[in-house]
């Protein structure tokens, strides 16, 4: 595909802390999770104060109108947690919305394509968000804050707005045709009729209303409220049918992580719904075939890409369909001083989700209908108040002798649980740690039939794999992210010294000590007043 496009070697050094650490997709909202751990709270405070400064700097990725899963190691209880808020469909969803066009190809997830490609794009594509239900019911469980302190540093960086820089202008451009049919998503996100230009900051004061509302009401103002009212108006507008009830009714679900074991540690992940049911496969078939003694080579790529691709194929055989190829997501992972950790991912599912801006509340709306089956008898069909039951998040954390070790995610919808199972397996077969496992070049398998590989193996371990696999030989590129994009935190129990490191091919990806936020303002714009 690609060995030689980008004319660099880019390194990042993970961050270190006493004091905790944050990992996350875009450095602000690391910076923002820090200042939530400077100020006392845990690593489930800061998870989801991050969480919501995502949605604020990277809402082409995530939101409060996506939905996800998070993982959480509670160090005094010594136990794992997960929880699940996957978005939901209406009470009142109706197949006769979703008419077959067989002159369309089959979607991302593999199901015929439909009329205007409406199970994709625009209102007919949004599912009932689980995001604010889920990051709420985090910090009330399982946080020592108040959401409302939680959300403040995610409250400055709305009332700056979004920072424009070349990447984020890279993102605009990349859906300017999809944002350009949404008149309030074209008047953010395109001025003038073109993507908006770096150096500047793009003003959202209804999405400042509705996080202020969030921060003061909690979570009910969503789920129960006026501003889930507000949200169900403004999509039964554009003829969607979500209504105030069916986010009354939506509740995140609350439950014990799914466990393995890997060479004496065990592996968390969120369930059987989320891709850590491949990322366990994969492990099993590892502690089987591959021989750590050997050191990291063509047989560990071997060992992996097999690992990886018989996973693959028992989850097609699970779902009767192939895996997404595409998508968007935001990962984060946070460890605190006092060992507690957490990864979480979530997602507004295509990037820019269905590319609907609803004018009352700000909030970007996900498409993730596109995950349900448009035709009547198959097990994933549209009925109504039906959750997404199937993903490729992956958020991780593992742990030995009652001490959580590291936490580990990623986003790039089929390449997560590759990236996610390789930083994992790398750390537990080799003992190499977190930044070696991300700095060291990795493959990706998802029974596609074909490896691919960063060139950077070598050419000795490139000839003997492609004795094996039709090899793509491609770069990690700053665009497109081929090998998924991830954040990770690790904590040393002897020590107490904590690492965070993101996705060292991302220009915006960046890990950040416990500290206080500082906003520098680096483009001339009026502040958001709302």
């Amino acid at each position: 595909m690609n060995a030689n496009v980008e004319q660099w070697q880019v390194r990042k050094a993970a961050v270190t802390s006493e004091a905790g650490v944050v990992a996350a997709q875009h450095w602000l909202a690391a910076r923002a999770g820090a200042a939530v751990l400077d100020e006392g709270g845990n690593a489930i405070d800061a998870a989801v104060a991050t969480a919501f400064a995502l949605g604020i700097v990277e809402p082409w990725m995530c939101g409060i109108g996506g939905a996800g899963y998070l993982v959480a190691w509670l160090a005094d209880e010594r136990r794992a947690v997960a929880i699940d808020f996957q978005g939901m469909l209406p009470q009142d969803i109706r197949l006769e919305d979703y008419p077959l066009d067989p002159s369309l190809p089959t979607s991302l997830m593999g199901f015929p394509g439909v009329f205007d490609n409406r199970h994709v794009e625009g209102p007919f594509s949004v599912l009932v968000p689980g995001a604010v239900s889920g990051l709420a019911e985090a910090v009330a469980r399982f946080g020592t804050f108040g959401l409302d302190r939680v959300m403040a540093p995610s409250l400055r960086l709305a009332e700056r707005g979004l920072p424009v820089d070349w990447h984020a202008t890279l993102m605009i451009a990349l859906e300017s045709r999809k944002l350009a049919k949404d008149p309030a998503a074209a008047a953010l996100f395109l001025p003038g009729g073109h993507p908006a230009l770096p150096e500047r900051y793009l003003s959202n004061p209804a999405l400042l209303r509705t996080y202020r509302a969030i921060a003061e009401e909690g979570p009910g103002v969503v789920h129960g409220g006026r501003i889930g009212e507000a949200m169900a108006r403004d999509l039964q507008r554009l003829g969607s049918r979500i209504t105030a009830e069916d986010f009354a009714a939506y509740e995140a679900r609350v439950f014990e992580a799914m466990a393995t074991s890997h060479r004496g540690h065990t592996v968390y992940t969120a369930g059987e719904t989320s891709g850590g049911v491949r990322l366990n496969e994969a492990l099993g078939h590892v502690a089987e075939e591959l021989d750590p003694s050997r050191g990291i080579g063509a047989h560990t790529y071997a060992v992996y890409g097999t690992a990886l691709d018989r996973a693959f194929a028992a989850h097609e055989r699970r779902l009767g369909r192939a895996a997404p190829a595409t998508g968007c997501t935001s990962h984060l992972s946070v460890v605190d001083a006092q060992g507690n950790m957490v990864a979480l991912t979530y997602t507004l599912l295509n990037r820019f989700g269905s590319g609907v801006l609803l004018p009352e509340t700000g909030v970007l709306m996900n498409n993730s209908v596109s995950y349900f089956d448009p035709r009547p008898g198959f097990p994933t069909t549209m009925r109504g108040r039906l959750k997404i039951n199937a993903s490729n998040m992956c958020p991780t954390v593992v742990v030995k002798d009652g001490a959580a070790r590291f936490a580990v995610g990623a986003s790039g919808a089929n390449h997560i649980v590759p990236c996610t199972f390789q930083l994992t397996a790398l750390q537990l077969d080799y003992g190499l740690d977190l930044e070696q496992a991300f700095h060291t070049p990795r493959i990706d398998a998802s029974n596609r039939g074909s490896l691919r590989v960063d060139p950077r193996v070598g050419d000795a371990v490139l000839a003997e794999l492609g004795e094996r696999f039709e090899l793509e030989i491609a770069q990690q590129l700053v665009f497109p992210k081929l090998y998924a994009c991830p954040a990770g935190v690790a904590r040393d129990p002897a020590t107490g010294r904590c690492s965070g490191i993101a996705d060292v091919g991302s220009p915006i990806a960046g890990a950040a000590a416990a500290g206080p936020l500082e906003l520098d303002d680096r483009f001339e714009a009026p502040t958001v007043r709302a």
